[in-house]
């Protein structure tokens, strides 16, 4: 016989935003009855996520500081004809510290495990099983909607972990290296040292198409592995991943495209950035919009999620473009060059663009100069401007 459970706030998805959400509002509202709805039996997946000390604000910090599994400095990047360390902090994140940190601030029955849901809306949950959850308001964080509604290219990577048989004498990460071939489009390693021993090497490529073959990707990390003088002892965590990167499309299809009417969070209301596909920095402003909030009916709920997304849409446009000139007017082969002028530029406008907030001096800046690409190809790709509007 079918089961109702009634709570305050039922959050479906326990991926990085949900966990993020959940973990806000218990902390602001200790006693609000708030569930955890996710198919899978674990939160947060198999992931090691990044960020830069830049990305969040000093008022939002609470949220993750419990999460941090490494923090570094500083960090360096390679290009063919520029190489630098970057002074600025960087964290990672793994989804097993997630987990664990959701499992003690949330008591054993607001968390629904295991259970697959069949639909969502403003204040129900139905679960395949046939229970039901009725709550004040819901908020869907499942993943994507329909990425067909946006116009984009793809961030694909393939991560290992491995633990060496001798130190690696790496003191920060490598946020990139793209000195090495350039395959399928702009590519690039990334290498997180988490103990003298432990090494996360990750293959990135932004590339046309979101195919991604495991195979070829692990003996390409192999062979990088193998090139840096790197004996591996035992490779253990595996990551594969897919982003959009997105140079534009209609968010108001997009948006009801994850459930009309019904609050959202993460890359299903399209918060994440456009050009590095990352949802961390925006998932914590969420979390701790929705924790400031005093009504958590559904109706309000999704008018402060859809507000707070459709606002981050319209701000994004700078960035829309960017991708346009990055995948449409430069050749896959040479899509590095745009990075590598790039991240010539100061560290301060390097952080405030992966945080999503460039300044107009910012924007001037990052498009003056000598152009990485063709001019003429470039002004064909952003035919219709800079601003994005909500298309």
């Amino acid at each position: 016989m079918a089961t109702i459970i009634s709570c305050d706030v039922a959050i479906v998805g326990a991926g990085l935003a949900g966990g993020l959400m959940a973990l806000a509002l218990k902390r602001r509202h200790p006693m609000l009855d708030v569930r955890l709805i996710e198919g899978s039996g674990t939160i947060g997946g198999n992931h090691v996520w990044s960020f830069f000390s830049s990305d969040i604000t000093e008022e939002d910090r609470w949220i993750v500081a419990p999460l941090i599994s490494f923090g570094w400095k500083s960090y360096d990047i390679a290009f063919p004809a520029h190489r630098r360390t970057i002074a600025a902090s960087y964290y990672s994140i793994e989804s097993e510290r997630l987990d664990a940190v959701v499992r003690t601030a949330l008591p054993g029955d607001a968390l629904i495990l295991g259970r697959k849901v069949l639909g969502a809306s403003a204040s129900a949950v139905v679960l395949a099983d046939g229970d039901r959850i009725e709550a004040k308001g819901v908020i869907d964080a499942r993943g994507p909607g329909d990425l067909g509604m946006l116009e984009v290219g793809w961030q694909k990577f393939m991560g290992r972990e491995f633990r060496l048989t001798e130190p690696h004498d790496e003191p920060r990460p490598m946020v990139m290296d793209a000195t090495v071939p350039q395959l399928d489009g702009y590519r690039f390693l990334y290498c997180l040292p988490f103990a003298a021993t432990r090494m996360f090497v990750e293959d990135t490529y932004y590339s046309d198409t979101p195919d991604l073959d495991r195979a070829v990707l692990a003996d390409r990390i192999h062979d990088y592995v193998a090139a840096r003088g790197w004996a591996i002892e035992q490779a253990s965590r595996e990551e594969t991943g897919v982003l959009p990167v997105t140079m534009g499309g209609d968010f108001e299809e997009y948006w009801r495209s994850g459930g009309n009417k019904t609050a959202k969070a993460g890359m299903r209301a399209g918060l994440f950035h456009p050009t590095t596909g990352y949802s961390l920095p925006d998932a914590v402003r969420t979390a701790a919009l929705v924790a400031r909030s005093t009504d958590l009916s559904g109706k309000a709920l999704h008018d402060l999620t859809y507000g707070f997304a459709r606002r981050t849409w319209r701000e994004r446009g700078f960035y829309r473009m960017l991708d346009k000139m990055l995948f449409r007017a430069a050749e896959p082969e040479e899509r590095y060059r745009v990075l590598e002028r790039f991240y010539r530029l100061s560290p301060a406008l390097i952080g405030r663009f992966y945080a999503g907030r460039s300044t107009m001096t910012d924007k001037a800046r990052i498009l003056t100069g000598k152009p990485p690409v063709p001019i003429g190809r470039a002004l064909r790709a952003i035919t219709g401007g800079i601003t994005g509007g909500m298309r």
